[in-house]
């Protein structure tokens, strides 16, 4: 399986690291090694001082496509989930001041703490689905699908042209505004209408 990340999707988290708001989806990718399931600790890396959360939807791919049309796109997934997109913002400040990849910066081991998944059929809308992330029981970042730039459909389409969809891939969608610094000690929780999806510690 591969992970699929959705850079700058929700126009206030764009505006608040100074990048301007796309056009076109940006798109970056994670290994299966980044994964942490279980709700494991996600351990702080030596290489970064400042290492940053991002909380977001996680759509799983349910069968196999390319050059999917918009209009059938929402039938290439069936379950979503929350999933942290944690990034190293020393080092990808330095690799954009340079052109280059951000892939160190986001690709790292553990750097995707991911949830259990549930139906999309559970939610009556799914582009009204509130999620936040509570970090030492205080909220930092609160988002809803209605804000989204690229919606889901648009996402699979888009991304599909390039790069073919199978089974058991994962999208992460995006991050609303509040990202910032986690230290080792925090304690995660992250919430999916108010049903509490991911609960982890830093060390």
């Amino acid at each position: 399986m591969k992970i699929i990340a959705i850079g700058r999707n929700y126009a206030e988290h764009a505006k608040e690291l100074n990048n301007p708001v796309p056009t076109v989806p940006v798109i970056f990718m994670k290994p299966d090694t980044a994964l942490l399931k279980e709700n494991k600790p996600f351990y702080h890396p030596s290489f970064s001082e400042d290492i940053h959360h991002e909380i977001e939807i996680v759509l799983k791919i349910s069968k196999e496509g390319k050059h999917i049309s918009e209009k059938f796109a929402g039938s290439y997934f069936d379950e979503i989930g929350l999933g942290v997109d944690f990034t190293a913002r020393d080092i990808q400040q330095r690799h954009k001041e340079k052109g280059l990849p951000w892939e160190l910066a986001k690709a790292f081991d553990g750097s995707a703490p991911i949830s259990e998944f549930v139906p999309k059929s559970k939610f009556s809308d799914i582009y009204n689905l509130n999620f936040k992330l509570d970090i030492n029981q205080e909220t930092k970042q609160q988002g809803n699908t209605k804000d989204l730039l690229f919606p889901f459909e648009h996402i699979i389409a888009f991304v599909s042209k390039y790069i073919t969809l199978k089974k058991g891939d994962l999208i992460f969608t995006g991050t609303p505004q509040g990202v910032g610094k986690v230290n080792i000690g925090d304690h995660l929780e992250a919430y999916l209408e108010n049903v509490k999806m991911l609960d982890f510690y830093v060390k």
